[in-house]
């Protein structure tokens, strides 16, 4: 009912809420209002699930487990992302050499290689890179970070 009388609707953008609780987490896309901060290194998110989900970055907690080959997962989109490579759901397809790829991202990074596109560029010496990853390995070079190391399920 909330929605049809338009009780929580956003004036700026004109979506319907089902709550008061979802109307204030939706008005802070707006806003860019960040209230949940993680305690471990301060990064911030509107929304406090959001904040459940980075978390388990510091921990290494891995809820979503594929029962087939006990690999696990931070996130549930992860876990789906994982069945379709079991499944062997390969739908994305080059048109350059006909590999195929699970996602459209995949495609997309892949379609790099063959475009020479390098959208990730370095902001201390401006090299340019194809995939995101490379970029934040070779920054290590200029700040002398150690790699990250995520720990295992």
């Amino acid at each position: 009912m909330n929605i049809h009388t338009g009780k929580y609707k956003c004036t700026e953008c004109g979506r319907c809420c089902t709550s008061n609780k979802d109307f204030a987490k939706h008005r802070r896309s707006h806003s860019g209002e960040k209230p949940f901060e993680c305690a471990v290194c301060s990064k911030r998110f509107t929304a406090s699930e959001t904040l459940v989900v980075h978390w388990r970055i510091h921990t290494g907690e891995r809820p979503y487990q594929y029962h087939l080959c006990e690999n696990a997962f931070a996130h549930c989109s992860n876990l789906y992302s994982h069945l379709k490579l079991h499944m062997g759901d390969k739908q994305y397809m080059c048109s350059f050499c006909s590999k195929q790829f699970m996602t459209a991202y995949q495609l997309q990074r892949h379609s790099r290689i063959h475009s020479g596109e390098k959208p990730y560029k370095c902001y201390v010496c401006e090299k340019a890179f194809s995939q995101s990853s490379n970029l934040h390995r070779h920054v290590r070079v200029h700040t002398g970070d150690k790699p990250y190391k995520c720990s295992s399920a």
